[in-house]
């Protein structure tokens, strides 16, 4: 099993980047599929998921800014973040299942939100 993140950079307060995953080893089509960041100094935390039958599952927080999608025949899942703020700043990983412990995991893709 291997995932491979993509997407992030440094980008200004108010834009969007889309991060993308790349897994191989498993059929992904039955699978919740899931992104979860991680900032400096804190725990891993949930972004968003998406189950197999494609709908989508976010944290409050997110508040529309995130949008999960999956393209099983790509074995990929990406997530597009519109309005981003300097909080957004972390390593953001993929991964299966809607819950702890989110492994495995790819190696991330850091996202860094600054002016």
């Amino acid at each position: 099993v291997k995932l491979v993140e993509s997407g992030g950079g440094l980008v200004q307060p108010g834009g969007s980047l889309r991060l993308s995953c790349v897994a191989s080893g498993f059929p992904t089509r039955q699978y919740t599929l899931t992104w979860v960041r991680q900032a400096p100094g804190n725990d891993l935390e949930w972004v968003a998921s998406i189950d197999s039958a494609g709908t989508p599952n976010y944290p409050n927080y997110v508040q529309g800014r995130f949008t999960i999608s999956r393209d099983n025949a790509k074995n990929s899942w990406y997530l597009q973040i519109h309005s981003l703020v300097p909080e957004d700043t972390a390593v953001y990983y993929c991964a299966t299942g809607r819950f702890p412990p989110w492994t495995p995991r790819g190696p991330g893709t850091q996202v860094t939100v600054s002016s």
